[in-house]
């Protein structure tokens, strides 16, 4: 039976998850306990959970009350139709049906590349997904009319593989089908960490952008949904200034504050320093989790002379960060890597396609460690230290990479570089607010 029974004294939330930015609930926190209690006690699901799997919990109301359903994301040991979990959208994995069928003839022919694109979109208009209001669009309209832009719909034409398959949708959708209305939902990592995605046992993750953001945007029409908290104004705060002279300023960024205006938040370090300098630019970045020291240029020639001395690789940089388990040395750590387009801002460690990425390291304490990045990918710290052929230890408050915390425990504590009018040396340090 796919809806089981959930007895609590939790409150209920006031409206619905936003899947793609969230807290759990404790209604989602205690449903996700029992199916973690069922996945350990049934070997099958368990021994191939352990080598990493997407789960997720939908809440739901009738008219006897609270329960929940349960998912996995793709197949499970092979197969999509355990009996605890609700099934999936479509069920394209029987025997005799047309998508197997036609796949063995293609698989005959040795993979006939048109036969194998007309499959999928078949595929994907098979997905009959339904909505709040219990209005119904197959997979490719709703993909299509997301990405409904004349250079968007160039770019993403139809959904990648899988679409569909993920945790959220089949929840939603066997909720709406049985008249149960959605109230909260989660989604939490089993298993091993995956070289590439790299995920925490047991830890909560939010829905995937890249194949669920158009699908969900659409089956929660008719839901009250809560706010982005991406998308929410930031607490203003205090920039502490290092040094200050008529070319440039170093500041100490505090964890929390965009370097420069985001997708949907304007106010970051570099609008501020505009409002006092109004010719002045960032001339690099930190995450916005990251605290710590940041240059700042007041005109457009000490902006290009710091520009080509971070091409030119003459600026250094030391980071500290507290990590999760103890640990020890000194070395060099060398992963490649590049953006996940179905999962931004998430990066991949990819040792074919990656760009190199190099980061020297020390450990000062047992938890401390001393970074220094040769390259400047994004989130290259942090991919580095929680990687299992880096430090396989993530900094502490790494959402991302490692465990939710009050901040990211990663800092930019020292900068050397030449003054970008006077050719001086210039050298700054500063200590983190959680040492």
């Amino acid at each position: 039976m796919s809806i089981h029974p959930l007895h609590t004294n939790n409150e209920r939330p006031a409206r619905f998850t936003y899947p793609f930015c969230y807290e759990p609930h404790p209604l989602c926190q205690q449903a996700a306990a029992e199916v973690q209690q069922y996945i350990a006690t049934h070997e099958e699901i368990r021994s191939d959970a352990d080598k990493g799997k997407m789960f997720g919990v939908l809440v739901v109301e009738d008219a006897h009350g609270l329960s929940f359903l349960a998912a996995y994301s793709g197949l499970l040991a092979g197969r999509n139709d355990w009996s605890y979990f609700v099934p999936p959208v479509y069920d394209a994995q029987q025997p005799d049906g047309h998508f197997k069928t036609v796949e063995r003839e293609i698989s005959a022919k040795g993979g006939d590349k048109e036969m194998s694109q007309e499959l999928q979109t078949w595929l994907f208009h098979q997905y009959q997904l339904l909505n709040a209001h219990g209005e119904v669009k197959d997979l490719v309209d709703i993909w299509q009319e997301y990405y409904n832009r004349p250079k968007l719909r160039q770019k993403y034409p139809l959904p990648p593989g899988g679409t569909g398959d993920c945790c959220a949708p089949k929840l939603l959708q066997y909720a709406y089908l049985h008249g149960l209305r959605p109230i909260c939902m989660a989604e939490f990592w089993w298993g091993q960490s995956n070289k590439e995605e790299l995920r925490q046992h047991l830890n909560y993750y939010p829905a995937c952008r890249g194949k669920c953001k158009p699908i969900l945007t659409w089956m929660m029409q008719g839901l009250d949904v809560d706010p982005d908290p991406e998308a929410q104004r930031f607490e203003h705060m205090e920039i502490p200034i290092v040094y200050e002279d008529d070319d440039l300023l170093v500041i100490d960024k505090p964890s929390g504050m965009l370097s420069v205006p985001g997708r949907v938040e304007e106010y970051s370090v570099e609008t501020v320093m505009q409002q006092r300098y109004p010719n002045s630019t960032v001339a690099h970045r930190l995450d916005m989790g990251t605290s710590g020291l940041l240059i700042v240029a007041k005109h457009i020639n000490a902006y290009h002379s710091l520009q080509q001395q971070f091409i030119h690789h003459e600026v250094k940089k030391k980071y500290v960060a507290m990590l999760e388990h103890v640990g020890q040395g000194t070395g060099i750590i060398s992963l490649p890597l590049r953006p996940d387009p179905m999962n931004r801002p998430r990066q991949v460690v990819d040792m074919e396609h990656g760009k190199r990425a190099v980061t020297r390291y020390e450990f000062l304490n047992d938890h401390l460690v001393a970074l220094w990045p040769e390259t400047g990918r994004t989130h290259q710290l942090r991919i580095h230290c929680a990687h299992p052929d880096g430090l396989a230890n993530p900094i502490v408050g790494d959402e991302l990479y490692g465990t939710k915390n009050s901040r990211l425990c990663l800092h930019a504590a020292e900068i050397w570089f030449k003054h970008p009018i006077t050719g001086e040396k210039m050298h700054f340090q500063t200590t983190p607010d959680f040492l």
